[in-house]
């Protein structure tokens, strides 16, 4: 039996070079949770493990269906209260870590429903109570027009890579219009800092 893996069947989603490049992301499927706070706290170690919990449930679930898939990457939504109020990007980055904002994000195949995941969440939580779990959900996610980078080394030296692709925003004339989206291509528990490799995207209008 193949598996689904869906980096490979949206290949343009999922690879980017140095230089900042436009694109279209269609609308997808994504099992996600939400919180706030430093992401180096316990808070969003927890909601990690509840959402890859819920992600390799789903899998399961399908595969005696026979529709496997690979789980995909981690992915996050990044914001802040009262963006606008900021001239840039620059100032953002300077706001304290626990009140950064965040959704963290798993891409789903398209044939799986909101009842399903309901039901395969829900069964799941009962036979372990596992913290947050209870918090994951399933949503469509449409960015539209976007703007993305890759980004290689350490997340703290993203801000380099992110004047490149804020330069280049500017640069054809565009506007943010949407969170911050970051992929993570690399595992950082087995990655040394300087080799971490991450897609930097931003919606855009």
């Amino acid at each position: 039996m193949s598996k689904l893996d869906l980096t490979k069947t949206y290949k343009e989603l999922y690879t980017a070079t140095s230089k900042p490049a436009l694109l279209f992301v269609p609308p997808g499927h994504y099992l996600s949770i939400e919180g706030q706070g430093d992401p180096n706290g316990e808070h969003f170690a927890a909601c990690t493990q509840a959402l890859y919990t819920g992600a390799y449930g789903i899998k399961m679930h399908y595969k005696k269906m026979e529709l496997d898939f690979v789980v995909c990457k981690l992915e996050g939504l990044w914001w802040v209260n009262d963006v606008e109020n900021y001239k840039d990007f620059n100032e953002v980055m300077q706001i304290p870590r626990d009140q950064w904002h965040w959704q963290l994000l798993i891409r789903m195949p398209d044939f799986i429903n909101k009842n399903d995941v309901k039901n395969i969440l829900k069964r799941a939580y009962q036979k372990k109570p596992i913290q947050y779990f209870n918090q994951v959900y399933l949503q469509t996610l449409a960015e539209g027009q976007s703007i993305q980078i890759l980004h290689t080394g350490p997340y703290a030296t993203e801000p380099v890579s992110l004047q490149l692709l804020h330069d280049f925003m500017k640069e054809k004339g565009l506007t943010w219009n949407g969170r911050h989206h970051e992929i993570y291509l690399s595992d950082p528990r087995k990655t040394a800092p300087e080799k971490l490799k991450t897609i930097l995207r931003q919606p855009v209008k």
